[in-house]
């Protein structure tokens, strides 16, 4: 094979191998600060919570068509950030397994772990605090990429709304 092809490839593995350490050492970076990014992403990103996010269910009753009734939500507003493989039992009550467990983010900017629990009579939840890093080792990088996606949208339906905004005030002026 012709030396300058044979020492380009040299080259070019050599090159692939320094990106390959770089990345490696970039991901570890990333991961030994990863409960501050999600605190600061999170903190960014509630005072939004409160106009994008849903009343989540605390606890209702069922009829027996499975239709709710008497349903309680939690006062403050949340965005479902991810979804995990649901634990045997409820730390508040051993006796009440976990149908569905979640973590969200609520308008003051704090994570927190909602675990339901659905009988045929009734379905109530447990909401408990979590910390950034007590999440990511639940639900792990989904929580980075919800958070940003849930800006992401809320600015397309900004931009989408501004824009509506200056058409119709186009409109009257005409």
């Amino acid at each position: 094979m012709d030396p300058i092809i044979e020492e380009g490839y040299a080259r070019l593995l050599e090159t692939l191998g320094d990106l390959q350490a770089k990345k490696e050492e970039s991901a570890s970076e990333l991961r030994g600060n990863i409960g501050a990014l999600l605190a600061r992403m999170a903190a960014d990103t509630a005072p939004v919570v409160k106009q994008i996010g849903l009343e989540i269910l605390q606890r209702a009753k069922r009829e027996a068509s499975g239709e709710l009734y008497d349903q309680a939500f939690y006062e403050k507003k949340m965005i479902v950030l991810g979804k995990a493989e649901p634990l045997p039992y409820r730390p508040d009550d051993p006796s009440k397994p976990v149908d569905a467990q979640i973590c969200v983010l609520d308008e003051d900017g704090a994570f927190h772990e909602l675990m339901y629990t659905t009988t045929d009579i009734r379905t109530d939840s447990y909401l408990a605090p979590l910390t950034p890093e007590e999440a990511f080792d639940i639900y792990g990088y989904d929580l980075v990429f919800m958070l940003y996606r849930a800006l992401y949208e809320y600015a397309g339906k900004e931009e989408e709304l501004t824009a509506a905004l200056a058409r119709t005030l186009e409109y009257l002026g005409s």
